[in-house]
């Protein structure tokens, strides 16, 4: 009965012992419980962080390929097409970048997805800058070309103004000239006998004659001669033989046309001209046309 006494003591230190290790247990989970949210929450906030970094990364993908849209380049079927894709890739990872929290899985993925558009939007925009450099240069060859055949175009009618000149001028040398030239009033009889006269009331027949003064450029062989009669008062005098020609840049009516063989060689040419209508007194004036030019002038004065 002496010994339980000693026995008290020592339960109570054992109650003791297990108070301390049930207060080191709960404030041992309290830290891992605390740890374990700290650590979570840090979690949740750098997946948001890294969300929301995602998102700005977009928002500067897309501004770049409207930067590029904006150039005006006229892009290719394929170019096109990309831009399409790239768009489309763009609006998808934004609507699943706009979803509730992240697993760090679908984070991860995210991550690449805008690491690989990021290479194909870089690769689009140089491509764009490549075409719209190709556009730069053909504009430029363009410019150049239409440069070029306008000077071309110039030199063209400066050539074909050139030639034109020279071709007048060839005509016009080339045309006959008179050398010498007279008329001469004839009275012709019933008979058929004729006689110079120079009484306007007996004259009936004017005789033209004209030498064609030498010319190496001009053509050798048959020439029309147009002859313009003009009376006293200056009026024109037509028959039922006359016509128009060309002479000079105008057109004009001529009194008489013939023809001669020219030869170059000094010959003296006569052309009758027969009027059936009483001739005036004064000077008529006989002007001579010829390969499209004037040719000479002569006249003569009728009492």
């Amino acid at each position: 009965m002496e010994n339980q006494p000693a026995q008290e003591p020592k339960k109570n230190s054992n109650v003791i012992y297990f108070l301390i290790v049930v207060i080191v247990a709960l404030l041992g989970t309290d830290v891992y419980l605390y740890l374990k949210k700290n650590n979570s929450d840090e979690k949740i906030v750098y997946q948001n962080d890294e969300r929301t970094r995602l998102q700005t990364e977009l928002d500067s993908l897309e501004a770049q390929i409207e930067q590029v849209n904006t150039s005006k380049v006229r892009m290719s079927s394929e170019l096109q097409g990309k831009n399409d894709s790239l768009r489309a890739k763009i609006k998808t990872l934004r609507s699943d970048l706009a979803k509730g929290k992240l697993t760090v899985e679908e984070l991860e993925k995210a991550q690449e997805d805008v690491k690989q558009l990021r290479y194909f939007v870089t690769k689009y925009t140089a491509d764009i800058e490549e075409l719209r450099k190709e556009n730069i240069n053909l504009t430029t060859e363009r410019d150049t070309l239409k440069t070029n055949l306008t000077t071309v175009s110039a030199k063209a009618s400066d050539l074909e103004k050139q030639n034109q000149d020279l071709n007048t001028k060839v005509q016009v040398a080339s045309a006959l000239k008179v050398g010498e030239a007279s008329v001469v009033g004839y009275k012709v009889k019933s008979n058929g006998k004729e006689s110079d006269e120079t009484k306007a009331k007996n004259i009936n027949k004017l005789k033209i004659n004209f030498t064609v003064a030498s010319n190496a450029v001009a053509t050798k062989g048959s020439h029309d001669i147009f002859i313009r009669i003009i009376d006293p008062v200056g009026n024109l005098i037509t028959t039922n033989d006359s016509g128009t020609l060309n002479a000079d840049g105008q057109e004009l009516q001529y009194t008489y046309k013939t023809s001669i063989d020219y030869k170059d060689d000094g010959a003296a040419y006569v052309v009758d001209w027969l009027y059936n209508q009483p001739f005036q007194k004064g000077t008529y004036t006989v002007v001579l046309y010829a390969d499209g030019y004037t040719m000479g002038r002569t006249g003569v004065l009728l009492k």
